[in-house]
């Protein structure tokens, strides 16, 4: 074995080698990331903050659930390993293979979120009880948890679709740390975007989203033990 050989693996397994090849694969997730969402990104900034503007925001959202998917498989599967770099590679791999299956849990999802958020626009036109809000508001947050679990899922297995939506019920209970933890992770995405702007969330997607996997590892361990051979 040479001596360069020698160094490069002594490099790749330390801690200033993983920590190379971390930032590098966030920077080449981040890049993909912003260049799959911008077709919604672009006309999402545009927007004006009013609620006729709901379903048009919801429609710029469809991109993102496929490139989150893509980002969590990329993550997933890169090697620490400063001399294997993949990110790319992975990145449009998992883009190519999970599209359908994020589309058929992230589509739905959206469509139940928009549903919720006219409702909750117009509540004082509908002269509805305030516990309606509340009840709205835990449906949203549901809705928004199952399909965390479930994009998940659909992006690191290969379940049927309906499979997909039992596993993301079942672990929203039987998973309470990843449940709370997602339920974190989604009020800080909530307090960037009013703070600043939808820009400024996208610009830190790849870590939100190493963030997302992370909180989700044992809800992953524990499928990968229990329902897959």
């Amino acid at each position: 074995m040479s001596d360069a050989t020698r160094s490069g693996r002594q490099f790749g397994d330390g801690p200033l080698g993983r920590f190379t090849a971390l930032v590098h694969t966030l920077l080449v997730v981040e890049l993909l990331l912003l260049l799959t969402t911008l077709p919604g990104l672009l006309p999402l900034l545009l927007l004006d903050r009013d609620a006729s503007n709901l379903p048009l925001a919801a429609a710029c959202l469809v991109p993102v659930g496929p490139a989150v998917s893509a980002a969590l498989y990329a993550l997933r599967h890169q090697r620490p390993d400063p001399t294997d770099l993949r990110p790319a590679a992975l990145f449009r791999r998992g883009y190519r293979d999970n599209l359908p299956g994020a589309l058929r849990v992230w589509v739905p999802a959206l469509l139940w979120l928009t549903v919720v958020a006219v409702n909750l626009a117009h509540l004082a036109a509908a002269a509805v009880p305030p516990w309606w809000a509340a009840l709205l508001l835990l449906v949203a947050v549901a809705v928004a948890l199952c399909a965390a679990n479930a994009l998940v899922v659909t992006s690191l297995f290969t379940f049927r679709t309906r499979d997909v939506a039992r596993l993301a019920l079942y672990f929203l209970v039987r998973a309470r740390g990843v449940t709370l933890g997602n339920l974190a992770l989604l009020a800080a995405a909530a307090g960037v975007t009013a703070v600043f702007s939808e820009a400024v969330l996208a610009m830190s997607g790849a870590l939100f989203v190493l963030a997302f996997l992370r909180i989700s590892d044992p809800m992953t361990e524990r499928i990968r033990k229990e329902f897959t051979a």
